[in-house]
C-alpha cells in the first residue's frame, strides 16, 4: 500500500507482497515474498498517497502475513474488517493476516509512518508459535482482533522513529557482521513495545473458533480435509468455513494449510528430513505435492527455503 505501505501498495518493486488468491467476494489477499538470503522482515517510511491506479477504488485487500504501522503524523484514516480507524500520531496499528483493509483515496491526507510487514519466522520466539495461538502470545497481543490501536505516549514516540530507523538500515545491509541477530532484536523489541500497548484484559475466547482450531491442531498431521473438520464438529463445510472467515478473516482450509506450512517450515530449518518424510509428517500427499503447494505459498521451493535459512542463520 502506498498509503500503509506493505498493506496498500501491492505488487511493485522493493515490496514484500504478492497476489495469492482472490476471494469469492473479489477481495485480493497478497501473501509475503519471501526474497532469498533476507529475513522475512520489511520496513518502509510512507507518506500519503492517492494515486494507485493499480488497486481497486477503496484499495480493499487482506494479507497473509503481519503488518505494524506507526503513525508519526495524523494521516487520514482506513478500514480494518469495515470499521473505520483514524491514523492519528503516536497510535499504532496491528493488522492480522486475513482481516480485511480498505482505505478510501479521499480519507487520505497528508502525514508520515512507518510500516513493518513480517512472518513469524523472523522472531526467534515466535518461530514454533501455532499460527492456531497467534493472539494468545504476549508478542502479538496487539493483534487480537478486539485490541484496536495502540497509543503511545508522547516522550516514547523518538524512540519507536529511532527502532524503525535502525531496523531499516540493518535490513537494507543484511550481510554484515551482526545484521541477522539485529533484526530478530528490534523486531522483538518492537513487538514487546506493542504488546504493552494491548487492552490488560483480553476479550475471551470465541468457543466455536477454539474447538475448530482444536481440531485442526489434533488432526493437521493427518491427510484431512476442511471437510473432515466441520463434519466432526457437526457443521457443513461452507456453513463452517462462512463463520470462521467473518470471525477470523480466514476461511478453514486457510488456517489448516497455515498450520500445516507453520510445521513444514519448522521441520525443514530444525532437521534434515526428506521433503517426502516432512510431506508425511504434516498431513501431505507426498513431496512433489509439498513442493507445490510451498511455492504457491511463499513463492520459493522448501528446498532454496531451506538452504536461505541456514544460510541467514
Amino acid at each position: 500500500m502506498g498509503t500503509m505501505g506493505h498493506s496498500l501498495a501491492i505488487d511493485s518493486p522493493g515490496r514484500p507482497s504478492r497476489l495469492r488468491t482472490v476471494r469469492p467476494d473479489g477481495t485480493p489477499v497478497y501473501r509475503y515474498r519471501q526474497r532469498p538470503g533476507l529475513p522475512p522482515v520489511s520496513v518502509i517510511r510512507l507518506a500519503a498517497e492517492a494515486d494507485h491506479p493499480s488497486l481497486p477504488p477503496d484499495h480493499r485487500h487482506a494479507h497473509d502475513f503481519l503488518v505494524l504501522v506507526y503513525v508519526e503524523e495524523d494521516m487520514g484514516s482506513f478500514t480494518v474488517d469495515g470499521v473505520e480507524r483514524r491514523l492519528c500520531a503516536g497510535e499504532v496499528h496491528a493488522v492480522s493476516p486475513g482481516q480485511v483493509i480498505g482505505v478510501p483515496a479521499a480519507e487520505l491526507g497528508r502525514g508520515r509512518a512507518w510500516s513493518v510487514a513480517f512472518t513469524p519466522d523472523a522472531v526467534p520466539a515466535l518461530t514454533s508459535v501455532s499460527p492456531l495461538a497467534w493472539t494468545h502470545h504476549p508478542l502479538l497481543a496487539l493483534f487480537a482482533s478486539s485490541a484496536g490501536p495502540g497509543r503511545i505516549a508522547e516522550p516514547d514516540r523518538a524512540n519507536w522513529s529511532a527502532w524503525l530507523a535502525d531496523l531499516a538500515e540493518e535490513l537494507a545491509d543484511p550481510g554484515r557482521l551482526g545484521a541477522r541477530e539485529a533484526v530478530a532484536a528490534l523486531l522483538t523489541r518492537l513487538l514487546v513495545a506493542a504488546g504493552r500497548l494491548a487492552p490488560s484484559a483480553p476479550a475471551p475466547p470465541d468457543p466455536l473458533v477454539e474447538r475448530v482450531f482444536a481440531e485442526i491442531e489434533a488432526t493437521f498431521r493427518e491427510p484431512v480435509s476442511a471437510a473432515d473438520v466441520a463434519r466432526t464438529l457437526g457443521y457443513t463445510p461452507g456453513h463452517l468455513t462462512t463463520v470462521l472467515r467473518r470471525r477470523t478473516g480466514r476461511p478453514l482450509l486457510d488456517w489448516i494449510t497455515e498450520r500445516r506450512m507453520t510445521e513444514v517450515r519448522r521441520l525443514l530449518r530444525e532437521t534434515d528430513l526428506s521433503l517426502d518424510a516432512v510431506a508425511a509428517r504434516t498431513g501431505l500427499r507426498d513431496a512433489t505435492y509439498l513442493v507445490r503447494r510451498f511455492r504457491e505459498r511463499y513463492d520459493i521451493t522448501p528446498q532454496r527455503w531451506r538452504r536461505t535459512q541456514r544460510a541467514w542463520s
